[in-house]
């Protein structure tokens, strides 16, 4: 059965290669309130909320706009991987997936683990990211980490077909993240990020934090006979890590 051609279907260079990164796409990380928006910058407004005496804490809500074009375009790729490619594929466990794969990859990256990163990450951005590691200050190697308890919100950013000249076929899939750290950056670091007083600890003591975005690549080839591994491809956060 032929795919149908669409806008933002292209071809590969033959020589386009990577490593890749296995997600396991049965395991779910259970967290409560589960907040869903569409693939849109997102509004961050405080809410504040005390008991007796204490000092109100402000807790984070996230809230975005539909975009319908890009909520409509990333939902027709994936009825395409799901119809052409993988009929097992469902979103929902790769953002679970995927949500699991940047907790980890950005513990190893803020600890300089690098040599944790190979077969997960694709070879050459390990190269690069080594490199602009080496120039960050300590804080901003921190405000690299988000614990899956620290993630306030991923959403589907965009979806992709590819083919190379051999015929391969492809899929990348951007997902960008939303978290929430505790390290300490100027005021001027991270242009547009928020700072909040979160509860903290079992009396309820607050913790400033700041919510800072993350975007990471996620690439599979989906030709026949081939392993069906992902990998990252591209890794940003914010503007620590560009």
């Amino acid at each position: 059965m032929a795919l149908p051609v669409l806008r933002g279907c292209y071809r590969l260079p033959s020589t386009f290669s990577f490593t890749r990164l296995v997600l396991n796409e049965g395991i779910f990380l259970s967290r409560s309130g589960k907040i869903r928006i569409p693939a849109s910058s997102p509004a961050v407004r405080p809410y504040s909320s005390g008991r007796g005496g204490q000092k109100p804490v402000q807790k984070v809500m996230v809230v975005g706009i539909t975009n319908p074009f890009i909520w409509f375009r990333t939902r027709i790729y994936c009825f395409l991987i799901r119809a052409y490619f993988d009929r097992e594929f469902r979103i929902e466990d790769f953002t679970e997936g995927a949500k699991q794969a940047f907790s980890h990859v950005s513990g190893l990256l803020s600890r300089s683990q690098f040599e944790g990163l190979e077969g997960l990450v694709a070879k050459d951005l390990i190269g690069k990211l080594q490199e602009k590691f080496s120039l960050l200050p300590l804080s901003y190697k921190k405000a690299l980490s988000a614990g899956p308890e620290e993630i306030m919100c991923t959403t589907l950013a965009d979806v992709g077909i590819y083919y190379d000249d051999d015929g391969r076929k492809f899929v990348s899939i951007l997902m960008r993240f939303w978290y929430l750290t505790s390290a300490r950056l100027p005021d001027d670091t991270v242009e547009g990020a928020r700072i909040f007083q979160v509860a903290s600890g079992a009396e309820g003591e607050a913790e400033t934090k700041r919510l800072l975005t993350a975007n990471y690549e996620f690439q599979r080839e989906f030709t026949k006979g081939v392993t069906p591994e992902w990998t990252i491809t591209r890794i940003e956060h914010s503007k620590l890590l560009d």
